[in-house]
């Protein structure tokens, strides 16, 4: 879990045009071609579908493929571990300055969609594995 950058109003052309999270919108899943996140099609299913089924939002960020990127310890301990490993996080503006800022409901979105993940993924992992490994 981290940050995510919410689409600023006044720096609009930094995002994706279907590509920019807001606030009190749910939990962030970021993508990244150049595998600066962790995340996969596979993890961010799961992730996504935790959620869903207890009716919890989420978004998706993918970062322009022209623009730089900052990273997370996700490829890290994804290639050193073997686990899934998805990033995600809340949306928020202006990180890494003194004036960051967030939703205050995706803070309660985040808790809600933590606890449901780890109380939702043992049953979607055997769903999972039934229709790859039949």
């Amino acid at each position: 879990a981290d940050m995510a950058h919410a689409l600023h109003p006044n720096y609009t052309d930094k995002h994706e045009p279907q590509h920019g999270p807001a606030f009190h919108k749910g939990v962030v899943i970021k993508h990244n071609a150049n595998q600066r996140y962790a995340t996969n099609s596979v993890t961010a299913t799961l992730f996504r579908e935790c959620g869903a089924k207890r009716g919890i939002p989420s978004q998706e960020f993918v970062v322009r493929s022209d623009m730089a990127c900052g990273s997370t310890i996700g490829p890290i301990v994804a290639s050193g571990t073997g686990m899934r490993t998805v990033d995600v996080g809340i949306p928020q503006w202006s990180m890494h300055s003194v004036r960051e800022c967030c939703g205050t409901v995706d803070v309660d979105y985040a808790v809600r969609h933590f606890v449901a993940f780890w109380e939702e993924m043992p049953a979607l992992e055997k769903t999972l594995m039934a229709t790859v490994d039949p």
